[in-house]
Protein backbone atom coordinates (compact mmCIF):
# COMPACT_ATOMS: atom_id res chain seq x y z
CA UNK A 1 0.00 0.00 0.00
CA UNK A 2 1.48 3.26 -0.72
CA UNK A 3 -0.33 7.18 -0.28
CA UNK A 4 -1.51 6.87 -3.30
CA UNK A 5 -3.44 3.92 -2.26
CA UNK A 6 -5.24 5.33 0.92
CA UNK A 7 -8.52 7.36 0.01
CA UNK A 8 -11.36 5.22 0.72
CA UNK A 9 -14.81 6.51 0.32
CA UNK A 10 -16.29 3.14 1.58
CA UNK A 11 -15.97 3.78 4.95
CA UNK A 12 -16.79 5.86 7.90
CA UNK A 13 -14.17 8.28 9.83
CA UNK A 14 -13.31 7.30 13.51
CA UNK A 15 -12.81 10.48 14.45
CA UNK A 16 -15.31 13.14 13.44
CA UNK A 17 -14.50 17.20 14.65
CA UNK A 18 -18.25 16.50 16.92
CA UNK A 19 -16.42 13.99 18.80
CA UNK A 20 -13.76 16.54 20.20
CA UNK A 21 -14.04 17.89 23.36
CA UNK A 22 -13.77 21.44 22.47
CA UNK A 23 -16.85 21.08 19.88
CA UNK A 24 -19.97 23.30 20.29
CA UNK A 25 -22.83 23.45 17.97
CA UNK A 26 -23.66 26.75 17.36
CA UNK A 27 -26.57 28.72 15.59
CA UNK A 28 -25.43 31.62 13.52
CA UNK A 29 -22.31 30.58 12.53
CA UNK A 30 -21.29 32.18 9.68
CA UNK A 31 -21.30 30.47 6.44
CA UNK A 32 -18.80 32.11 4.72
CA UNK A 33 -15.13 31.59 6.57
CA UNK A 34 -12.09 33.27 5.80
CA UNK A 35 -8.76 31.93 6.71
CA UNK A 36 -5.85 32.81 6.40
CA UNK A 37 -2.35 32.31 7.86
CA UNK A 38 -0.91 35.82 7.61
CA UNK A 39 -0.04 37.23 11.33
CA UNK A 40 -0.74 40.53 10.62
CA UNK A 41 -4.22 40.16 8.94
CA UNK A 42 -5.69 39.80 12.61
CA UNK A 43 -3.44 43.27 13.44
CA UNK A 44 -5.22 45.32 10.34
CA UNK A 45 -8.43 43.61 11.49
CA UNK A 46 -8.46 45.39 14.85
CA UNK A 47 -8.42 48.76 12.64
CA UNK A 48 -10.85 47.65 10.04
CA UNK A 49 -14.52 46.32 11.42
CA UNK A 50 -15.73 45.48 14.73
CA UNK A 51 -15.88 41.37 15.66
CA UNK A 52 -16.84 39.42 17.97
CA UNK A 53 -15.53 35.82 18.57
CA UNK A 54 -18.13 33.16 18.13
CA UNK A 55 -15.91 30.31 19.01
CA UNK A 56 -12.22 28.48 19.09
CA UNK A 57 -10.57 25.43 17.53
CA UNK A 58 -7.53 23.57 19.05
CA UNK A 59 -4.70 23.52 16.49
CA UNK A 60 -1.65 23.02 18.91
CA UNK A 61 -3.04 26.12 20.15
CA UNK A 62 -6.54 27.93 20.65
CA UNK A 63 -7.39 29.72 17.36
CA UNK A 64 -10.72 32.10 17.84
CA UNK A 65 -13.13 32.20 14.78
CA UNK A 66 -14.33 35.92 14.54
CA UNK A 67 -17.30 36.87 13.25
CA UNK A 68 -17.90 40.27 11.55
CA UNK A 69 -20.22 42.13 9.38
CA UNK A 70 -19.76 43.63 6.12
CA UNK A 71 -21.24 44.58 3.36
CA UNK A 72 -24.32 43.42 4.98
CA UNK A 73 -23.38 39.86 5.27
CA UNK A 74 -22.05 38.56 8.65
CA UNK A 75 -18.50 36.54 8.03
CA UNK A 76 -16.47 34.51 10.00
CA UNK A 77 -12.62 34.73 9.83
CA UNK A 78 -9.92 32.31 11.83
CA UNK A 79 -6.07 32.21 11.60
CA UNK A 80 -5.20 29.04 9.96
CA UNK A 81 -1.90 27.13 10.14
CA UNK A 82 1.17 26.90 7.57
CA UNK A 83 0.87 23.87 5.66
CA UNK A 84 -2.01 21.41 4.02
CA UNK A 85 -2.67 18.96 7.21
CA UNK A 86 -2.81 21.59 9.58
CA UNK A 87 -5.57 23.72 7.68
CA UNK A 88 -7.46 20.75 6.68
CA UNK A 89 -8.04 19.92 10.73
CA UNK A 90 -8.98 23.64 10.56
CA UNK A 91 -11.47 23.78 7.77
CA UNK A 92 -13.48 19.83 9.03
CA UNK A 93 -13.75 21.69 12.29
CA UNK A 94 -15.14 25.39 10.83
CA UNK A 95 -17.15 23.10 8.33
CA UNK A 96 -18.69 21.03 11.05
CA UNK A 97 -19.90 24.36 12.54
CA UNK A 98 -21.78 25.26 9.80
CA UNK A 99 -19.43 27.06 7.14
CA UNK A 100 -20.61 26.14 3.64
CA UNK A 101 -17.79 28.87 1.70
CA UNK A 102 -14.50 28.78 2.58
CA UNK A 103 -11.66 31.93 1.27
CA UNK A 104 -8.32 31.33 1.71
CA UNK A 105 -5.66 33.76 0.76
CA UNK A 106 -2.16 34.06 1.22
CA UNK A 107 1.06 34.68 0.17
CA UNK A 108 3.01 32.79 -2.42
CA UNK A 109 6.21 32.29 -3.98
CA UNK A 110 6.72 32.49 -7.85
CA UNK A 111 7.83 30.37 -10.45
CA UNK A 112 8.26 33.68 -13.17
CA UNK A 113 10.44 36.51 -11.76
CA UNK A 114 8.47 38.74 -14.23
CA UNK A 115 5.44 38.29 -11.71
CA UNK A 116 5.74 41.07 -9.46
CA UNK A 117 5.28 40.90 -5.57
CA UNK A 118 2.11 41.62 -4.85
CA UNK A 119 0.27 40.50 -7.81
CA UNK A 120 -2.93 38.42 -7.60
CA UNK A 121 -3.09 35.11 -8.41
CA UNK A 122 -6.16 33.06 -8.63
CA UNK A 123 -5.41 28.63 -8.93
CA UNK A 124 -6.92 26.84 -11.14
CA UNK A 125 -5.76 23.46 -10.45
CA UNK A 126 -2.68 22.81 -7.50
CA UNK A 127 -0.37 20.07 -8.09
CA UNK A 128 -0.50 17.15 -5.36
CA UNK A 129 3.07 17.44 -4.33
CA UNK A 130 1.82 16.66 -0.10
CA UNK A 131 -0.04 14.20 1.32
CA UNK A 132 -3.09 15.54 3.17
CA UNK A 133 -5.09 15.39 -0.57
CA UNK A 134 -4.98 11.49 -1.47
CA UNK A 135 -6.98 11.48 1.68
CA UNK A 136 -10.29 13.10 0.35
CA UNK A 137 -9.49 12.08 -3.34
CA UNK A 138 -8.64 9.79 -5.70
CA UNK A 139 -4.96 10.04 -6.85
CA UNK A 140 -4.10 12.17 -9.84
CA UNK A 141 -1.17 14.55 -10.78
CA UNK A 142 -3.51 17.90 -10.14
CA UNK A 143 -7.12 18.65 -8.07
CA UNK A 144 -8.96 20.93 -10.42
CA UNK A 145 -10.83 24.49 -9.01
CA UNK A 146 -13.21 25.56 -10.97
CA UNK A 147 -14.10 27.90 -8.04
CA UNK A 148 -11.31 30.17 -9.81
CA UNK A 149 -14.12 30.69 -12.84
CA UNK A 150 -16.62 32.52 -9.40
CA UNK A 151 -13.56 34.33 -8.00
CA UNK A 152 -11.96 35.91 -11.07
CA UNK A 153 -15.41 37.30 -11.60
CA UNK A 154 -15.70 39.09 -8.38
CA UNK A 155 -11.70 40.26 -9.01
CA UNK A 156 -13.37 41.85 -12.18
CA UNK A 157 -15.91 43.24 -11.01
CA UNK A 158 -13.69 44.61 -8.26
CA UNK A 159 -11.09 45.64 -10.86
CA UNK A 160 -8.62 43.82 -9.60
CA UNK A 161 -5.71 42.58 -11.68
CA UNK A 162 -4.92 39.23 -11.49
CA UNK A 163 -2.84 36.05 -13.39
CA UNK A 164 -4.66 32.56 -13.48
CA UNK A 165 -2.45 29.89 -13.48
CA UNK A 166 -1.64 26.19 -11.94
CA UNK A 167 0.13 26.42 -8.43
CA UNK A 168 2.37 23.57 -6.80
CA UNK A 169 1.45 22.63 -3.40
CA UNK A 170 3.96 21.20 -1.27
CA UNK A 171 4.69 19.79 2.26
CA UNK A 172 8.82 20.91 1.70
CA UNK A 173 9.25 24.30 1.91
CA UNK A 174 13.11 23.62 2.28
CA UNK A 175 13.11 20.93 -0.08
CA UNK A 176 11.82 22.76 -3.39
CA UNK A 177 14.67 21.74 -5.20
CA UNK A 178 15.65 23.62 -8.13
CA UNK A 179 14.95 20.16 -10.49
CA UNK A 180 11.38 19.89 -9.21
CA UNK A 181 10.50 23.89 -9.33
CA UNK A 182 12.13 23.71 -13.24
CA UNK A 183 9.78 20.20 -13.58
CA UNK A 184 6.62 22.15 -12.32
CA UNK A 185 7.08 25.56 -14.28
CA UNK A 186 7.09 23.48 -17.98
CA UNK A 187 3.88 21.70 -16.71
CA UNK A 188 2.77 25.00 -16.36
CA UNK A 189 2.92 26.18 -12.81
CA UNK A 190 2.93 29.52 -11.98
CA UNK A 191 3.33 29.57 -8.06
CA UNK A 192 4.05 27.64 -5.21
CA UNK A 193 2.23 27.11 -2.04
CA UNK A 194 1.86 24.73 1.10
CA UNK A 195 -2.49 24.48 1.32
CA UNK A 196 -4.33 25.06 -2.18
CA UNK A 197 -4.44 21.18 -3.04
CA UNK A 198 -5.07 19.34 0.13
CA UNK A 199 -8.09 22.79 1.11
CA UNK A 200 -9.83 22.13 -2.22
CA UNK A 201 -9.63 18.55 -2.28
CA UNK A 202 -11.03 18.52 1.51
CA UNK A 203 -13.89 20.82 0.79
CA UNK A 204 -14.82 18.88 -2.73
CA UNK A 205 -14.83 15.98 -0.96
CA UNK A 206 -16.93 17.67 1.80
CA UNK A 207 -19.38 18.97 -0.24
CA UNK A 208 -18.47 22.78 0.46
CA UNK A 209 -17.37 25.57 -1.83
CA UNK A 210 -13.21 26.54 -1.96
CA UNK A 211 -11.55 29.76 -3.16
CA UNK A 212 -8.50 30.74 -3.03
CA UNK A 213 -6.25 33.83 -3.86
CA UNK A 214 -3.20 34.75 -3.65
CA UNK A 215 -0.62 37.67 -3.67
CA UNK A 216 3.19 37.09 -4.76
CA UNK A 217 6.01 37.61 -2.63
CA UNK A 218 9.65 35.55 -3.06
CA UNK A 219 10.40 34.20 -6.35
CA UNK A 220 12.55 31.01 -7.35
CA UNK A 221 12.95 31.64 -10.81
CA UNK A 222 16.45 33.40 -11.48
CA UNK A 223 19.91 31.98 -10.31
CA UNK A 224 19.33 31.83 -6.27
CA UNK A 225 15.96 32.60 -4.49
CA UNK A 226 14.87 36.09 -4.21
CA UNK A 227 12.71 36.36 -0.86
CA UNK A 228 11.71 40.04 -2.45
CA UNK A 229 9.24 41.08 -0.37
CA UNK A 230 8.72 38.07 2.14
CA UNK A 231 8.78 39.11 5.82
CA UNK A 232 8.59 42.52 4.71
CA UNK A 233 5.49 43.65 3.19
CA UNK A 234 4.08 46.96 4.88
CA UNK A 235 0.75 47.02 7.57
CA UNK A 236 -0.86 49.37 5.06
CA UNK A 237 -0.66 46.08 2.44
CA UNK A 238 -1.58 43.18 4.88
CA UNK A 239 -4.81 46.27 5.00
CA UNK A 240 -5.44 46.37 2.19
CA UNK A 241 -5.52 42.25 1.32
CA UNK A 242 -7.39 41.56 4.41
CA UNK A 243 -10.30 44.37 2.84
CA UNK A 244 -10.43 42.63 -0.28
CA UNK A 245 -10.47 39.63 1.16
CA UNK A 246 -13.70 41.00 3.25
CA UNK A 247 -15.04 42.00 -0.01
CA UNK A 248 -15.07 38.77 -1.88
CA UNK A 249 -16.41 37.22 0.77
CA UNK A 250 -18.64 39.50 0.69
CA UNK A 251 -19.94 38.79 -3.07
CA UNK A 252 -19.39 34.78 -2.56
Amino acid sequence: MSLFDTFDPDSEEIIKPSLQRSFRALDNFPETVIMTFQDRAFEALEHVCPTEQVDSLRGGRTIPIYALSWQGKRIGILHSLMGGAGTVCLLESTLARGAKKILLYGSCGVLNKDLAAGRFLLPTAAYRDEGTSYHYLPASDYVDIPSHRRLSEIFDALNLPYVLGKVWTTDGFYRETRNNMEKRRADGCIAVDMECASVMAAAQFRGAKAYQFLYAEDSLDGGSWDPRTMGAVPASDHEKYLRIALEVAARL
